[in-house]
């Protein structure tokens, strides 16, 4: 951007039926990447590649049935109907002037099923909570009906209930086939619920690997420049806790 290099060395890779998360501070490049990923930004060197072609060679239209992004923040200035919301992922498929067929309608009624919100399904998309919306893009890029989810930041807004059913859903679309990619500012989250996680910083992929093994108290304070640790509750979970000063304790 403006001369200055954002991403260098930022290698990656998504395989079908597993969920990678991608760690790294505010201004770390992440949603650069992520644009890369999503073919929205072209790389001046390197290239993004899906089951070996490049992405530049995939039609818009083929690209949008094969991956999906959920975004961080999202708003409309309509009142369109969560269902409504939702139905618009099947665009790539149906088309943009055509009337929903039975095979949409069924994909966007088991979208939103599973994402627990069909109780909202007619409500207005401007009149729920911002958890809600997260909820509702998420069934939107299940409705698109691509097996590559490319999500940023997918637990913002979502209280801790809703936290913990989206890490089981994520698991299960990874049992189902689905490979997930999901930016996070939560290491709990990458123990709890990712087969690996990638470490960004200052424009490269610094470790990748299975979470017991990347998620170290030295890589995590060098990525966030603070003091923690990893902890190992009396179940035998390990959770990521600061190491506060003494005098603060």
């Amino acid at each position: 951007y403006r001369g200055r290099v954002v991403l260098q060395g930022a290698g990656l890779a998504l395989r079908p039926g597993e969920v990678v998360a991608l760690l790294g501070a505010n201004g770390a490049g992440k949603s650069t990447l992520l644009r890369i990923l999503l073919g929205l930004l072209r790389p001046t060197a390197g290239q993004v590649t899906l089951s070996g072609i490049p992405l530049a060679a995939y039609p818009r239209r083929r690209l949008a049935g094969l991956i999906a992004y959920v975004p961080q923040v999202h708003s409309t200035p309509f009142p369109y109907t969560v269902r409504q919301i939702v139905g618009m992922g099947r665009l790539p498929a149906s088309g943009l002037f055509t009337a929903p067929s039975a095979d949409d309608r069924r994909a966007v009624k088991q979208a939103i099923e599973r994402l627990g919100i069909a109780h909202l399904a007619d409500t207005p998309y401007t009149e729920i909570s911002g958890g809600e919306r997260q909820l509702a893009l998420i069934a939107r890029a299940l409705a698109q009906g691509s097996r590559l989810l490319v999500m940023d930041e997918p637990a913002s807004g979502l209280d801790y209930g809703n936290q913990i059913a989206l890490l089981a859903l994520l698991r299960s679309l990874a049992v189902d086939g689905y490979g997930i990619l999901k930016t996070t500012h939560h290491p709990d989250h990458v123990l709890a619920g990712a087969d690996r996680v990638a470490m960004l910083r200052d424009g490269r992929i610094v470790a990748d690997g299975a979470p017991a093994d990347v998620l170290t108290g030295q890589r995590l304070s060098e990525l966030y420049g603070v003091a923690v640790a990893p902890v190992r509750l009396p179940d035998g979970r390990r959770v990521i806790a600061p190491v506060l000063p003494e005098e603060s304790r």
